[in-house]
């Protein structure tokens, strides 16, 4: 008895350790088998930061079973199995290996933010034990696979930014454990997903988050998506989506999201859209949704973001908003939205936009808009508002833009800002504001926009408003501004564009600074203003009896110094006779004079004297290294003549064409010739003939070597007195300029005709 006990006891013995052992080698050909899924895995990679370079096994056998628990992005359960796959912004590309499926214990796969361009394996969707996926923000294509609505326990989905296309799988409505459902597009990532929304997706009442934005959705949101009593954000933005929003949205407790912008929705929005929810943020931007403005969005206490512009939604804004203490952003631009603007918008402590823009709102601004102190962005354009501004809104300490153009605002401009320390932009064009411009608008240190156009300003402009240190949009177009524009103002250190067209403006206009270039349309409708870029000043002469008596005087002056200075040159000119009859009696002159005199300069100041050089000597210097400068016509080279002592400078005119072209360049007489040659063949009024053919691609080039050609004909006409003077050829060089792009924001007064290209100077008739 007692040995068949013991035998018992040894076969037992021997069974249980044969089952163990057995188990053990089942286990640790398990291990092996995950151990090769993840080398497979590794195969189709593209590591080249070798940031799974671990993901090796060792030679000995006993180290084989368990050593990829260790590797990197590799975790496993107590049971040896890997449950968690994390190899996000690991820099990895290439493919995923169908050999994932092999990872049955699978309950995290985390692939994010890498470079995968594959598509993504069906096989993922075999495993069932998957709690959550995130292959985000990847290039993964094709179409999204369809049976991870069998992952009973699947809570989070995340396959946004990549570029998935066709249709949102049936299925996933399976997947009722659901809390995160996002696959919109983002970015440079771009889903591509199509179709309707499905209606199964209403089974998943789980879900917390839904996000389909930036993809290619069409027709109706299902009437299903009513169902999710859980939802906390839903985003739709940027589908092709229509028709009306479900009414039931209205009823979801728990949203605080709701994103629905840039589709094309219509209809009215429910009517109790926040009224039982937490609703912190509501944009249905650039839709076609109307009808009034759900008046409890703010029930909750919690709206932070009312984003409602380009729509078609009308009455008046609800009172109740003016109680939202949470609001920070209002923007109700582009709508029909009529009445007045509500009490109360001034003392909500955290609004930081207003933008009430292009509606039909009448009434006053309210006061109380003034003491706000969070206020930075207010803009009421376009509206019809009828009131004077508030005497303090422009002194809103946080205030940086103000725009209330295209209103029937009157009254004067507040005198209010020396309390204005980040106002950047102040547009109050298109108004009726009359008075003078405030001189204490020049106290605005960072002012870079101030636009008061069409409005009956009048007065002076003010002298301070030309030192103000980032100041480079002024536009004063279309008042009764009177005097003369400031000198300062050409000097202005950021000033790029002034308009002051249309006033009552006289006197000269500052040559100095932006003046000197400014389009003349700029400027046009001031009939008092001339000189600059505008017409000479004839017989302008706003002066006092004491200024006339004083410029009398000058002139008095200047005739005696004139005439002092004609004797003068009389007296040199019969000096310089008697030098050139002794300097040119033996042909030779210029180099024994030169020698004689100890190097001194034996020139005389006149035009086409005769040179001690040939042409020899300049042809020898037309080099690279003797390149002093470049310009429109030529290239400016130096000539150092060593025999004579001397530097001279010359220019090489560009080539003509054709025939023309023969003549050398470097040959002073040469170029003499070819506009000889150019006047022979009356081809003086079709000179573009003779220019390259890739100057003609640019007009403005063109139109300026056209002009400076035009000179050098009169400079070698064949008669001396057919000759302009010197001074007459710098005036038109000065004037031979490209039209210039006018600055002008004056819609009114815009013509289709070209800018001149010389102002009515006495010269332009030689032209």
């Amino acid at each position: 008895m007692r040995l068949k006990v013991q035998f018992l006891v040894f076969f037992y013995c021997y069974i249980v350790c044969s089952y163990l052992g057995l188990a053990k080698v089942v286990q640790n050909t398990a291990l092996n088998d995950e151990a090769s899924a993840l080398l497979s895995i590794k195969a189709g990679l593209i590591d080249p930061l070798k940031r799974i370079h671990d993901w090796n096994l060792p030679d000995n056998e006993a180290g084989k079973y368990s050593v990829h628990c260790n590797w990197t992005g590799v975790w496993c359960n107590s049971n040896g199995a890997v449950e968690k796959l994390d190899l996000s912004h690991m820099n990895v590309s290439g493919r995923i290996s169908d050999d994932i499926q092999r990872l049955q214990s699978l309950t995290s796969l985390n692939m994010c933010c890498n470079g995968f361009s594959s598509s993504l394996p069906k096989s993922i969707a075999t495993l069932t034990s998957l709690k959550s996926i995130d292959v985000s923000q990847n290039f993964l294509l094709g179409s999204f696979p369809v049976g991870f609505g069998g992952a009973a326990g699947l809570t989070l989905l995340n396959a946004s930014s990549n570029n998935f296309s066709g249709f949102i799988p049936e299925d996933l409505g399976n997947a009722t454990s659901l809390e995160t459902l996002d696959l919109r597009g983002m970015f440079l990532y771009k889903n591509n997903l199509k179709g309707k929304i499905p209606a199964s997706i209403g089974n998943i009442t789980s879900l917390q988050l839904l996000d389909l934005s930036d993809n290619m959705l069409s027709n109706e949101i299902p009437d299903e998506i009513s169902e999710l009593k859980n939802l906390q954000l839903l985003n739709l933005m940027c589908n092709q989506l229509s028709g009306q929003v479900p009414a039931g949205l209205g009823g979801l407790t728990q949203l605080e999201v709701l994103e629905l912008w840039n589709n094309s929705f219509s209809g009215p929005l429910p009517i109790d859209l926040g009224k039982n929810s937490p609703l912190q943020w509501l944009d249905v931007s650039s839709n076609s949704f109307s009808g009034e403005i759900p008046a409890s969005s703010c029930n909750g206490g919690n709206l932070t973001k009312l984003i409602l512009f380009n729509n078609a939604f009308s009455g008046p804004i609800p009172p109740s908003l003016s109680t939202c203490q949470s609001l920070v952003r209002v923007r109700m631009q582009n709508n029909q939205i009529s009445g007045t603007i509500p009490l109360g918008l001034g003392k909500l402590g955290k609004l930081q936009r207003l933008e009430l823009a292009n509606n039909s709102l009448t009434g006053q601004i309210p006061d109380d808009i003034s003491s706000s102190t969070s206020l930075s962005f207010i803009d009421l354009s376009r509206n019809q508002l009828r009131s004077s501004l508030p005497s303090t809104i422009l002194s809103i300490p946080n205030l940086q833009t103000f725009i209330a153009s295209n209103n029937n605002l009157v009254g004067e401009i507040p005198d209010q800002f020396q309390d204005c320390p980040a106002l950047s932009v102040l547009d109050l064009s298109s108004n009726h504001f009359s008075g003078s411009i405030p001189t204490s608008i020049a106290s605005c240190q960072k002012l870079v926009n101030l636009n008061l156009r069409n409005n009956q300003l009048t007065g002076g402009i003010p002298k301070a408003i030309a030192m103000m240190p980032t100041l480079a949009i002024l536009d004063l177009s279309n008042n009764s501004l009177t005097g003369g524009i400031p000198d300062s103002i050409g000097t202005s250190p950021a000033l790029e564009m002034l308009n002051v067209s249309y006033n009552r403006l006289e006197g000269p206009v500052p040559a100095n600074g932006v003046l000197r270039t400014i389009n003349p349309n700029d400027l046009v409708g001031n009939a008092g203003l001339c000189a600059g870029v505008l017409p000479p000043c004839s017989g302008y002469s706003p002066m006092t009896s004491r200024q006339r008596s004083l410029q009398t005087k000058h002139i008095l002056a200047g005739w005696i110094i004139g005439i002092s200075s004609v004797l003068a040159v009389v007296i040199a000119a019969f000096g310089a006779r008697s030098l050139y009859k002794k300097w040119y009696s033996n042909g030779s002159c210029f180099e024994e004079r030169l020698e004689m005199s100890n190097g001194e300069w034996p020139w005389r100041l006149m035009a086409f004297q005769r040179l001690g050089f040939t042409s020899g000597d300049i042809l020898t210097c037309i080099k690279e290294s003797n390149v002093i400068g470049m310009g429109a016509t030529g290239i400016v080279y130096k000539a150092d003549i060593a025999r004579l002592n001397t530097v001279v400078a010359f220019k090489k005119l560009w080539r003509s064409r054709t025939d023309i072209e023969t003549e050398s360049s470097g040959d002073f007489v040469g170029e003499v010739n070819v506009l000889g040659k150019l006047r022979h063949r009356n081809i003086v009024r079709n000179l573009e003939e003779v220019l390259e053919s890739n100057v003609g691609n640019c007009k403005h080039v063109q139109e300026e070597m056209l002009l400076v050609l035009r000179i050098a004909l009169l400079c070698t006409a064949k008669l001396p007195k057919d000759r302009p003077s010197m001074r007459d050829v710098i005036t038109m060089l000065g004037e031979a300029k490209p039209r210039r792009k006018s600055t002008s924001n004056n819609d009114r007064f815009a013509n289709n005709k070209p800018n001149p290209v010389f102002s009515t100077s006495p010269v332009n008739g030689l032209l």
